[in-house]
C-alpha cells in the first residue's frame, strides 16, 4: 500500500530531486570559480561573461559577483528544502 502512495508523487517528487541536484551543482560551481579566482593575483584582470560578451573585470568585482549568485542559489536550495 505504500507503494501506491510513493507512485502518486512519485512525478512530482523526481522533479523537486532533479532540481535539488540541479541548484547543488550550481552551488558547487560557484565554490569552485570563487576558489579560483581567490588563487589568482589581485591585479590580475579577468574576463566575466554577460549575456554573449564578456567584459574585463578586477577579481575582486567577479569575485563579489560569484559570491551574490552563490548566496542566490543556496537561497533557493533552503527554500526548496523546506518546501
Amino acid at each position: 500500500m505504500a507503494a501506491a502512495g510513493s507512485t502518486a508523487t512519485g512525478p512530482a517528487a523526481a522533479k523537486e530531486v532533479e532540481k535539488k541536484v540541479e541548484l547543488m551543482k550550481e552551488v558547487r560551481a560557484h565554490q569552485v570559480a570563487i576558489a579560483e579566482l581567490n588563487s589568482l593575483h589581485p591585479s590580475r584582470a579577468v574576463y566575466q561573461k554577460a549575456g554573449n560578451i564578456f567584459f574585463r573585470k578586477s577579481v575582486k568585482s567577479v569575485v563579489t559577483s560569484e559570491q551574490k549568485q552563490l548566496d542566490l542559489a543556496k537561497a533557493r536550495l533552503n527554500k526548496l528544502d523546506q518546501a
